[in-house]
């Protein structure tokens, strides 16, 4: 059966996802014409032109020849897609494997990325790869973004002041790029105790996919997954603005996820949480 996805405002973003462990993740941002991971390609995600894919896993890039195929269908640009580096040549295999069996172009930019690579979205959005930790090749990004703002020289200046230095051909503004959006893909607690930027991002897309004791947190790590415990022991290291929890477990219903969530997250983190059900 497939999936609606779920439709959210979030720290200034629109977002339409879905993602239950084991079963799909997509997280789509259609004003930046984007989308982590591609599922099984539920219809919207065919509008959007970019993925960012995190690893492998099929749950994760299952769709991705469907959503190339309905993209030249509807005669829309071929789609660009960024994947781990050392998955490129077994990406490139099973493409030319469906063009040989479909018969079609399966028209795409494909793109391998290396960790610490910078990938321009548009002009003032970057998605910087950084290295996660799961058992095939794992990808986590963090966007970029570039805000123009008045030159430290002139902060606290008059208006007349600023136009003045204006006049006399002074740079009266400066350039600074700020972490807009995190997307952690699948992977274990490290990638969080290594990259400040993914904590500091404005927005956080985070896996959670165990909540409580009826998985272990050894138990959780060994398939390269986060527990609630470990996000919990770490709460007053999260400074983002707002982060969604994804990924969770399809043996917790949607109610009793959030029951979990409201009786163990602490008040560092409670107000700025906001859980992705796990529909099914």
């Amino acid at each position: 059966m497939t999936q609606v996805p779920v439709r959210l405002e979030i720290a200034g973003h629109h977002i339409e996802a879905i993602s239950v462990a084991g079963l799909e993740t997509c997280i789509q941002f259609p004003g930046l014409d984007l989308c982590f991971d591609i599922g099984r390609c539920p219809p919207s995600a065919v509008s959007r032109r970019t993925v960012l894919f995190t690893h492998s896993h099929i749950d994760h890039m299952g769709g991705m020849v469907m959503h190339c195929a309905t993209r030249g269908l509807l005669h829309q640009s071929p789609p660009r897609y960024i994947v781990p580096a050392k998955m490129l040549e077994p990406i490139q295999v099973m493409l030319e494997s469906w063009r040989q069996l479909d018969g079609s172009e399966l028209s795409c930019e494909l793109i391998g990325a290396h960790i610490g690579d910078r990938v321009p979205i548009r002009a003032d959005l970057q998605a910087e790869v950084l290295r996660g930790y799961h058992p095939v090749p794992m990808h986590a990004y963090v966007l970029w973004k570039r805000h123009k703002r008045l030159s430290r020289a002139l902060q606290g200046a008059s208006r007349d002041q600023i136009m003045a230095a204006r006049s006399r051909g002074e740079e009266v503004n400066e350039w600074t790029e700020l972490p807009e959006i995190a997307f952690s893909g699948d992977s274990t607690i490290e990638l969080f105790d290594r990259e400040p930027s993914l904590r500091k991002a404005k927005l956080l897309i985070m896996e959670t996919t165990f909540l409580d004791s009826r998985v272990s947190v050894e138990s959780a790590r060994s398939k390269g997954h986060i527990h609630l415990d470990e996000i919990i022991e770490r709460a007053d290291l999260f400074e983002n603005q707002a982060i969604l929890f994804t990924h969770v477990s399809a043996r917790y219903g949607i109610a009793e996820s959030q029951k979990i969530l409201d009786a163990r997250l602490p008040e560092a983190l409670r107000d700025r949480v906001h859980l992705l059900p796990p529909v099914r």
